[in-house]
């Protein structure tokens, strides 16, 4: 056996074996990625590199290439969430073409008796959700994708260690791959304290169970099961603290009392007991069994969204915005990388002669996004739509408000890694106070902007045409 191996080497055999491997498992990859229905986009992007260079593409693919993997849905239990027992019955939303889109596809009805309040800073976040663990006399729920390594994160789990020493059901969920390094010794005195921490999809070492590239990018708090904190804000001194902080980013979280926080609680434990493997049904069975008390007007509709869910609600949702748009379309989002449809829809608004008003960061901590939404601002200015650009800080905050009828905040961003790849989570506010208090919030965010010019954020510049060019082919993989 080893002469017949060493004259298979001698005679250069082993090289042209390898490519022929190669191509033929490019070959098969190419096949699994066509049926897999993907945006047409992110199918190019893929192809150029599984054709253009096998060795690499390939096993880029199995790690980071899929997006609804039947085996995950099949295990992990779908997230549809709902109330226990009756509920309040809302009245007709003021944008029902939204809401119907929104449950045809995969999401929740909008329920009623719910109260709300924006959390505009990331020292209201902060004092908030200090509050609420102090306050929690049974629960406390956490998911974030980020936990940072500071002050602020330090602060926090040495609070959550207390509570649970108090007796308190403290879970804490985090992203395997957001909090990388503060998922293991930094958050052991919550551990020692009998609180539970989980890792979502681990990506060290890399195994079958899953693909790498499926993320939790979900905020959410739930306490006591009828209160919850969702927005854009991980735990993270970038993000939220005590005291104002000279480069915290700008941001957007809201408070949930009601039946919708409960809506929350129930996604929160589909996804905690898929990344812990405990009983979905023990840990409902900690909920008090009665009905979730109204409190407050607002009408809300809670979507998850993600490899978990069928269909594509939060996408369709907005998608549904856009097009029963009136008078007005607001976007804020700290990356705007949109698909054919969205942008389309957008281009055809403002051509419309509705106010399309795109509020972006000036510059983001991503520059390969920013290069790649030249391309797409450039399109929507072209077709009469508005481009605002933030300047004092990173703009992380993530909303569409479509007249003063429906709104939508929640933690995903404007481009396809949010809307097609990730777990997130968002709420459509179908009460016009709710809108309008974001809308204010919105004014207040655009006195600050600055409009985007053909030098700030349009024109093709001859250094730029390259780094434009290559990062919207990449942009469906950004």
């Amino acid at each position: 056996m080893p002469a017949v191996l060493g004259r298979f080497l001698a005679h250069d055999y082993l090289p042209h074996f390898l490519t022929v491997a190669g191509f033929l498992l490019a070959f098969f990859m190419v096949a699994r990625l066509i049926g897999e229905k993907k945006a047409p986009a992110n199918t190019f992007a893929w192809l150029l590199g599984i054709i253009l260079i096998p060795y690499v593409g390939v096993p880029l693919y199995l790690i980071f290439g899929g997006r609804k993997l039947r085996r995950l849905a099949g295990r992990k239990a779908a997230v549809l969430p709902t109330l226990k027992g009756a509920r309040a019955h809302p009245p007709p939303p003021a944008a029902p073409a939204v809401a119907d889109t929104v449950v045809s596809a995969g999401g929740c009805a909008p329920v009623g008796g719910n109260r709300v309040r924006l959390l505009a800073t990331g020292e209201e976040d902060f004092l908030a959700l200090e509050k609420h663990i102090r306050e929690a006399r049974h629960a406390i729920h956490i998911t974030t994708f980020i936990l940072g390594r500071d002050d602020t994160a330090k602060r926090l789990v040495d609070l959550l260690a207390q509570r649970a020493r108090e007796g308190v059901k403290v879970r804490l969920l985090l992203d395997a791959l957001g909090c990388l390094i503060s998922s293991t010794y930094f958050v052991e005195p919550l551990r020692k304290a009998g609180g539970e921490v989980g890792r979502f999809m681990p990506v060290l070492p890399f195994g079958s169970r899953t693909s790498a590239n499926l993320r939790i990018h979900r905020k959410i708090a739930v306490f006591d099961h009828n209160l919850a904190m969702i927005g854009g804000r991980n735990l993270a001194k970038d993000y939220m603290g005590p005291l104002p902080y000279r480069k915290r980013w700008r941001d957007l979280g809201a408070v949930i009392e009601g039946p919708a926080a409960a809506l929350l609680d129930q996604v929160f434990i589909a996804d905690w007991c898929f990344a812990t493997r405990q009983s979905e049904a023990k840990l409902r069975a900690e909920i008090p069994d009665h009905v979730v008390e109204p409190r407050g007007p607002s009408e809300l509709q809670v979507v998850a969204s993600g490899p978990d869910v069928p269909g594509d609600p939060l996408y369709e949702g907005i998608i549904a915005m856009i097009q029963e748009a009136e008078k007005s379309i607001l976007i804020v989002t700290p990356y705007f990388i949109p698909d054919e449809v969205l942008l389309r829809s957008l281009m055809v608004k403002a051509r419309a002669g509705r106010d399309v008003v795109l509020v972006l960061p000036a510059r983001s901590n991503h520059p390969l996004t920013d290069f790649a939404r030249r391309y797409y601002t450039r399109e929507l200015t072209r077709a009469g739509a508005r481009v605002m650009l933030y300047g004092q800080h990173m703009l992380h905050a993530k909303t569409v408000i479509v007249d003063d009828r429906v709104a939508l905040i929640g933690s995903a961003n404007f481009d396809l890694r949010s809307l097609f790849v990730n777990f997130e989570i968002g709420v459509f506010a179908h009460s016009e106070p709710d809108v309008r208090a974001l809308r204010e919030w919105a004014r207040e965010l655009m006195a600050q902007c600055r409009p985007a010019t053909a030098s700030s954020d349009g024109r093709r510049r001859l250094l730029g045409n390259l780094a434009e060019d290559l990062s919207r082919l990449l942009a469906p993989l950004l």
